[in-house]
């Protein structure tokens, strides 16, 4: 089955974000908006409680933080995605490489860019008038991250959560 691991932020900053998502982001029906830890990676039934182990023990080490939600930005040119960026943190950063290391280590495709998508796969001309209009805009957004998700993809796409961690304690 299909995994991965995500932080969902508060219901305050998922309401920004889902106020551009449902019209630019193609992806807006199948998760949440979220901040990607560990891209999708596929794991056997009889591995999932190992897996699991690991990753509280990961939790169980690893201190709330702050996420600081301050910019619009874009992957332009390698894609017309649109995000919030997030402050880049030791802690933010440590959990995802723990997440990406020793017995979950996987090839990533892409380096880590702490963002919360809120447009993709759009057109040429919508995603610079959009992306111009969002850089004038203002955002600076600051929470205390204390969980993260391991999700697992279902047969219609969609992603759902599978087990929620505490960070510094138990799920």
């Amino acid at each position: 089955m299909k995994y991965g691991i995500a932080i969902f932020p508060s219901k305050q900053l998922q309401d920004v974000a889902n106020s551009l998502r449902k019209r630019y982001d193609t992806h807006y029906a199948l998760i949440p908006p979220h901040i990607t830890l560990k891209e999708a990676f596929n794991v056997e039934d009889s591995d999932l409680n190992n897996v699991v182990a690991e990753i509280k023990k990961i939790a169980s080490k690893t201190t709330p933080f702050s996420l600081n939600v301050y910019k619009y930005s874009s992957f332009s040119p390698v894609s017309n995605t649109i995000y919030m960026g997030v402050k880049e943190n030791e802690e933010l950063l440590h959990l995802q490489k723990e997440l990406n290391s020793g017995n979950l280590d996987q090839e990533e495709k892409y380096q880590f860019v702490p963002h919360i998508t809120v447009g993709q796969d759009m057109d040429d001309d919508e995603f610079h008038d959009v992306l111009g209009r969002l850089r004038m805009e203002t955002i600076n957004h600051e929470e205390i991250c204390d969980r993260f998700q391991l999700l697992y993809q279902l047969d219609n796409g969609s992603w759902t959560v599978y087990e929620t961690f505490r960070l510094g304690g138990e799920a």
